[in-house]
């Protein structure tokens, strides 16, 4: 057994990026080569040096949709509240599973008042974090979260509750090539990608493929377990094209833009390497000793000590490399998590 003690490491908090990169493509980007344990520091404009002919880029056409609602409870707090799924019903009562911040003091038939004459009861409890509310809304709720929504950033980017909500953030926490709307959180290793730098990809030969991967509640959820093996994945859906699997079948390398696009690959690689056009749900958590059957490489952000993503990637490049890593990112002075810098696992 694995304990997940062993996959900690050293952050000063002053290194988790609070913002974007100024420009899309600006980044740093930390190269590891698996084969000879070289490491080195580019920028992400250097990416297309390379790949070439016959490689191919799997990125997650997930889109994030403006999840996250401030409201003001009957007794004047405000509180904070991400919708995660949404429930069978008709207009004008949309029924979401969600999660609520602060969640003490908060009780079943409670009332939270938006924007524009919006409402939500508090209906039940569904377990320590997820609550069932139900939404009243003057125009269609879709119209309501195009205008009102924010942006669902992750816990550790801090944005004050009475604050506006943030253009930059709903435009930049968003990849240029989202597409179908479904995700709570950004795949974000995509972030850094700009269209010019995807033609400069396309003209040394290089192939772009989509997959769906809605990302869901469970890219929040620590891993509790002591031993790492026993940590079970939430369920979260994917869909692949034709188009998409012809691509990868013919690829010389696959190249997995961020980890959900490595799972929704290595959920349906068969035996002998190919993949098939397919729609459905996965739970596959890759750690130390599962094996890689068809990603190559992996382009990546830096993630949390001892999260499910960090061990994706000490599985494909080896924990020790990747402590080795970090400690080196953490030196240079590297930005991390989601809006930070990014890495090339060769």
């Amino acid at each position: 057994m694995m304990r997940l003690e062993e996959f900690a490491y050293d952050l000063p908090e002053e290194l988790i990026a609070q913002e974007p990169a100024a420009v899309r493509d600006g980044s740093r980007m930390m190269v590891v080569h698996r084969k000879t344990g070289e490491i080195e520091i580019r920028t992400f404009r250097d990416l297309p040096g390379y790949f070439g002919e016959g490689d191919v880029f799997v990125v997650n056409d997930s889109r994030v949709f403006p999840a996250r609602l401030i409201g003001r409870k009957e007794t004047g707090g405000l509180i904070e509240i991400l919708l995660l799924t949404r429930q069978p019903g008709e207009a004008p009562v949309e029924s979401w599973e969600v999660l609520l911040r602060p969640a003490k003091r908060v009780d079943v038939g409670t009332t939270v008042t938006f924007a524009e004459g919006c409402r939500a009861r508090i209906v039940r409890r569904l377990s320590e974090k997820q609550w069932l509310l139900e939404f009243r809304t003057d125009v269609p709720f879709a119209d309501f979260l195009a205008r009102f929504g924010r942006a669902p950033l992750p816990p550790y980017i801090k944005r004050r509750k009475d604050r506006a909500r943030s253009q930059q953030d709903l435009e930049r926490y968003q990849t240029v090539y989202a597409r179908v709307s479904g995700s709570v959180a950004a795949p974000t290793a995509g972030l850094h990608f700009t269209a010019g730098l995807f033609d400069l990809l396309k003209g040394e030969g290089v192939g772009i493929a989509p997959v769906t991967l809605h990302v869901g509640y469970g890219t929040f959820l620590p891993i509790e377990s002591e031993n790492v093996e026993e940590h079970v994945m939430e369920e979260e859906h994917f869909t692949i094209d034709e188009e998409t699997a012809r691509l990868v079948n013919l690829a010389k390398r696959v190249i997995a833009v961020g980890t959900t696009s490595t799972r929704v690959l290595e959920s349906v690689v068969d035996d002998g390497g190919k993949i098939r056009p397919v729609s459905g749900s996965t739970r596959l958590f890759l750690h130390p000793g599962s094996p890689f059957r068809r990603v190559d490489a992996l382009l990546t952000n830096f993630h949390l000590p001892k999260s499910s993503l960090f061990l994706l990637v000490c599985a494909f490049a080896g924990t020790e490399r990747m402590q080795e890593a970090y400690r080196m990112a953490v030196l240079n002075r590297f930005r991390f998590y989601s809006y930070g810098d990014c890495m090339l696992i060769l």
